[in-house]
């Protein structure tokens, strides 16, 4: 894919870093909901004649996992703008590279709701564990969550599915492994400092 070619090149532009991931995070969101129960609802257009489409049957809200799931955040909005935002702040250790949870702000009566569950990087799996447990202590069963990430590697993939294997992980592409410092190969670097421009002067 074109744009997933822009994006791993190091050389690029933060310009078009964003531009370019913005692209592929919209299609992942419209995936994801493709994925959330509808039923038949006909409407009438306004032509008068009659379309028998699909409604959500259910209320949803999206989570991000803060930093990097803020970058959905602009897309979400622009195909629900109504969408109730949740976040969720993990960090990894860089020495143990174990995760560590240091804030939670969820929407209200969350755990009656499928949960659109923002991740771009799937590495070891340790940041999505997390957030999960955060989910489920607050009533969310893994069924009822949508996550939606960039890049995963099959290590992650695999821990995350054995623990969870009823839930739904859209993502844009599988990698090869884990190299020796737990990123993923080929890979993308740093995805929240290069989206956020914390990756130095970089145009």
């Amino acid at each position: 894919m074109d744009a997933q070619t822009r994006i791993r090149d190091r050389d690029a532009t933060r310009q078009v870093f964003i531009t370019q991931s913005r692209r592929i995070l919209r299609l992942l969101l419209e995936a994801g909901v493709g994925l959330l129960p509808t039923e038949s609802k006909a409407v009438i257009t306004p032509a008068g004649h009659v379309f028998e489409g699909q409604t959500l049957t259910e209320r949803v809200c999206a989570v991000s996992v803060v930093r990097a799931g803020e970058s959905f955040e602009h897309e979400l909005w622009s195909i629900a703008p109504e969408m109730r935002l949740g976040k969720i702040l993990i960090q990894r250790d860089k020495t143990t590279k174990e995760p560590q949870l240091f804030y939670s702000h969820l929407p209200l009566e969350v755990g009656d709701q499928h949960v659109l569950l923002l991740e771009p990087m799937l590495a070891t799996g340790g940041s999505l564990m997390t957030a999960l447990a955060v989910l489920e202590s607050v009533g969310v069963s893994s069924p009822r969550v949508i996550v939606l990430n960039l890049l995963s590697s099959p290590q992650g993939l695999e821990r995350v599915l054995s623990a969870h294997p009823e839930i739904d992980i859209v993502t844009a592409s599988v990698e090869s492994r884990l190299d020796a410092n737990a990123f993923m190969v080929p890979g993308i670097g740093d995805f929240g400092d290069r989206f956020f421009g914390t990756d130095g002067p970089r145009p």
